[in-house]
């Protein structure tokens, strides 16, 4: 069987691509989530007592796991961001053919680490690291077509500072 360089490319993209949604799933299961079993009970138990004050108690509590949740994924998101680009760098200078074969596979893998540490934040972060994600996954595809592809980063600039604004107000 003689595979042709569109096929072989297509392939190995295939495999990175797997490799990082794999490595997205398996990141996910390994940060706990920021309600404990017993904040979780304790709404039912808050809602059958007279005491209002226990379930403002447990609203409050669980707001605070929710922003310490949202504080913690901003900055691991803006790491994985600051990484990626040093790492996209670095694999850019290996040049063509292989080197963009490197760059897209690090842009598919950057992906998959923010859209893994989004897990757990508000809803106006995890909204912003989708678009990164989308963004990321955008400029893996354009350097896997093309040895010589220059795609442009604006519109992954422009979602890394929606996210910025979405932590900020966090």
């Amino acid at each position: 069987m003689k595979i042709t360089g569109e096929t072989s490319m297509n392939r190995t993209r295939l495999v990175l691509t797997g490799l990082a949604v794999a490595a997205a799933i398996a990141m996910s299961g390994c940060d706990p989530q920021p309600e404990s079993e017993s904040t979780a009970t304790s709404p039912s138990a808050a809602a059958s007592s007279a005491t209002p004050t226990g379930g403002a108690a447990t609203t409050a509590t669980s707001a605070a796991a929710n922003d310490a949740a949202t504080v913690k994924a901003c900055a691991d998101i803006k790491k994985d961001v600051k990484d990626n680009a040093a790492k996209i760098t670095k694999a850019e200078k290996i040049g063509p053919p292989a080197g963009h074969i490197a760059v897209s596979a690090q842009w598919a893998a950057g992906s998959a680490a923010v859209i893994a540490h989004s897990i757990g934040a508000n809803e106006a972060v995890t909204a912003a690291a989708d678009k990164i994600q989308n963004e990321m996954m955008g400029l893996s595809d354009a350097y896997n077509e093309s040895a010589d592809a220059k795609p442009s980063k604006k519109a992954l600039e422009a979602a890394i500072k929606e996210l910025n604004a979405a932590c900020s107000a966090a």
